[in-house]
């Protein structure tokens, strides 16, 4: 299959790589052309421009940040729209409100192309070893045309249902347990060190008790890492908590916890951390919780 790839990021470049190893024509563009570089480097090929990349394009995947990337991309200065074959399908991995997603498929049918939205969950690790969760909603056929080619990036693969915003939705909902967790790891294992307890040794109990998470396994040794690699970036829940508290604004819908993560990462953002790996919201809660004289 002749699939368009953009977005060559942390977890793009992998899920591209992994559709060229299984044996797809994979044509991606990125704005970084070191990504670039090091694609065709893995025996992929590179496109000028996201129209140059749909040319051809069975598929176009769209590993882009977020919904308004996704539509400029398309029907903006990237104008792929214009360039892809009619019948072509849009896999949309990005995260984006429910409702824009719903959008995002009704302008593609007024062109006879289809939309899979597609967000994924899994981090770069997932990414590389094409075990991603994928949470997909489309019509029954297109979903059935598409699964071959998320079948190779995902382990976990669901059709949520037929209605776009529906695999919006869900991933909605991930993103808000994943914001939360991180936060409430940070939080504790904050208190702990606030506490003269070493965190290290707290973790290890905890990681291996009832309170352990999959989150806290994951970010609570990159929390006590004073320059962790990034994996996700503070500023991604930044946007992706947002998200979430924007679509329970819209439906009247009290999400307390969601807030109060948020505001730990939007302080870890204002603070210059927004590009750290997101682990380092644990600095919110230190910054929160130093003494005045401490300070002094």
């Amino acid at each position: 299959m002749n699939i368009g790839f953009i977005g060559l990021g942390a977890m793009g470049f992998p899920m591209a790589v992994n559709l060229v190893k299984a044996g797809h024509a994979v044509t991606a563009f990125d704005f970084n052309q070191d990504a670039l570089q090091a694609f065709a480097g893995e025996g992929g090929q590179v496109a000028a421009s996201a129209a140059d990349a749909a040319r051809t394009a069975d598929f176009f995947v769209l590993m882009v940040v977020n919904g308004d990337q996704a539509d400029d991309v398309l029907f903006g200065a990237g104008d792929a729209v214009a360039s892809l074959p009619s019948g072509a399908c849009v896999i949309a991995s990005c995260t984006q409100p429910p409702a824009q997603a719903k959008i995002l498929g009704d302008k593609l049918a007024q062109h006879q192309l289809t939309l899979v939205d597609a967000p994924v969950s899994g981090g770069v690790g997932g990414a590389e070893t094409g075990t991603l969760t994928i949470m997909s909603s489309c019509p029954a056929h297109v979903f059935e045309k598409a699964k071959p080619v998320l079948d190779v990036v995902g382990k976990n693969v669901f059709h949520v249902g037929e209605d776009h915003g529906a695999g919006s939705t869900a991933k909605l909902v991930n993103q808000l347990l994943c914001g939360v967790h991180i936060a409430a790891a940070a939080e504790a294992l904050q208190l702990a060190e606030a506490a003269g307890v070493d965190p290290k040794s707290v973790f290890d109990i905890v990681s291996v008790s009832a309170a352990s998470s999959w989150m806290l396994n994951d970010r609570g040794p990159r929390m006590l890492d004073d320059d962790p690699e990034v994996r996700s970036a503070v500023d991604i829940f930044v946007k992706d908590l947002g998200i979430v508290l924007d679509h329970g604004r819209a439906a009247r819908h009290g999400l307390p916890l969601s807030a109060a993560a948020h505001q730990m990462f939007l302080a870890a953002s204002g603070a210059g951390l927004g590009r750290a790996d997101d682990s380092q919201v644990i600095r919110s809660y230190r910054a929160l919780n130093t003494k005045a004289d401490e300070k002094d």
